[in-house]
């Protein structure tokens, strides 16, 4: 097969998973053509600068700075976005689906904020939008539920989505690195940015549950109704007093199907040892996806970085090119353009079981006097633990049966007026595993 005809794809954004992606589109493109029997083909590099392009060795002939050319050219079947952001990218995005090409983009944050609204756009314009790389890298998860998995009413879905967190929290357990000392150290190995705020904060995990979650459930999520909380005010000491309980800390991204509505939440979580879960380590993402028919499946793989980003990215555009993933876009009825908004419970509603750390002086009573506190707000304790390694100021760790958040905090936020009570008290969901109701 021959680079020409009407499957030309011009790639906008040369960075780090652009890089990858326009390397597969040249070193690998007559494999990928003899496997596939679709001649589709890198045409255009569209980017300001082209330094990345140059160091990795993709040819010169494919740059172009005007991104006009490139989708005012015919033999363009297909645009794939890779530079990120919300600004620039929704209006690359925009043009290309407006001037009748099909989009694949990693840019799950666009998506999250602003998808109903491409996706209806590209509706109207008879195309489609691939996002498989948004979500998990090369974990096909978005084919999962929007292929594999269509027999299924989704009862909950788990997700360890962003490496970044992972690989910090798994220095801090298993080398008892402080948060400082993890970070740097994901910084140095390049699985974090230099400004790392969008990834500690929980916030690209949330944009990740917003697309998921609407999948999976077939309603619109909200991206500002979920409670969002990251692993940028954890404590060193939390996490090894959880290990010498039987629980692994993970960043978790949870959706669940409730009678009341989605309890969706991106928040740190105890979970046990024997969690699936918990055996997912360092830079690797992985999801959990529980089936009313299907039972319990699992997705894992690497969640970032150039080549895995790619490996998705470029099975969307074969998808794309053998009309899997337009049929789809058109035939489907739970893309989030097509859906109704939600009933997400307020954080309030959402039921679990905590993990309570007081900071207190030791003095007489103080116990019987936080679980009364606790008792008031229906909240029943299953385990204490009390640490006497401070001579006046003791730590004291409690567990609890399932309770909402509400009456937590609330209890929490009386507990904290006591004036044994010397630090803001700490709570960290436990989550267990969630039950199979398979016959």
């Amino acid at each position: 097969m021959i680079n020409e005809g009407k499957f030309g794809v011009a790639l906008v954004g040369c960075g780090i998973v652009g890089g990858g992606t326009a390397r597969v589109l040249t070193e690998d493109i007559e494999y990928l053509q003899e496997r596939t029997g679709i001649p589709f083909y890198l045409k255009y590099v569209v980017d300001k600068n082209f330094d990345n392009a140059r160091n990795i060795g993709i040819p010169e002939e494919l740059y172009e700075e005007d991104f006009n050319k490139a989708i005012a050219d015919p033999d363009v079947f297909l645009v794939i976005e890779l530079i990120g952001g919300l600004t620039v990218a929704k209006k690359i995005m925009t043009r290309a689906l407006e001037a009748g090409k099909h989009v694949v983009t990693a840019n799950k944050a666009l998506l999250a904020h602003y998808g109903p609204e491409l996706f209806a756009l590209a509706r109207k314009e008879n195309v489609s939008i691939g996002f498989e790389a948004s979500c998990g890298g090369g974990i096909p998860i978005v084919k999962a539920l929007t292929d594999g998995l269509l027999a299924n009413r989704i009862e909950a879905m788990f997700g360890i989505v962003n490496g970044t967190c992972n690989h910090i929290l798994t220095e801090m357990t298993e080398k008892g690195q402080s948060y400082k000392d993890a970070l740097q150290s994901a910084q140095k190995a390049g699985l974090a940015e230099a400004d790392p705020t969008l990834d500690v904060t929980g916030m690209d995990s949330a944009h990740k549950l917003t697309i998921l979650g609407s999948l999976a459930f077939g309603e619109r999520v909200d991206l500002d109704s979920i409670p969002v909380q990251g692993i940028d005010t954890l404590d060193l000491y939390d996490i090894e007093t959880g290990k010498d309980l039987g629980y692994i800390m993970k960043l978790l991204a949870v959706a669940r199907q409730t009678s009341k509505g989605l309890a969706l939440s991106v928040s740190p979580c105890f979970m046990h040892t024997d969690h699936p879960l918990a055996r997912v380590s360092g830079a690797f993402n992985a999801i959990s996806v529980y089936g009313h028919a299907v039972g319990h499946t699992m997705y894992m793989g690497r969640g970032a970085g150039s080549s895995p980003t790619a490996s998705a990215v470029v099975a969307d555009i074969i998808a794309t090119a053998l009309d899997i993933t337009p049929r789809a876009f058109q035939t489907l009825n739970f893309w989030p353009d097509k859906t109704e908004p939600a009933r997400q419970l307020a954080p309030e509603d959402i039921a679990s079981r905590y993990y309570l750390r007081f900071m207190v002086q030791d003095r007489p009573g103080i116990v019987a006097r936080i679980s009364s506190i606790l008792s008031e707000e229906g909240i029943s304790i299953t385990a204490l633990r009390q640490k006497e390694d401070r001579k006046e100021n003791i730590p004291l760790v409690m567990t609890t049966h399932e309770a909402k958040e509400g009456a937590v905090l609330k209890a929490l936020d009386a507990i904290a007026k006591l004036d044994e009570v010397i630090e803001t008290p700490v709570m960290i969901r436990i989550v267990e595993e969630h039950p199979e109701n398979v016959i």
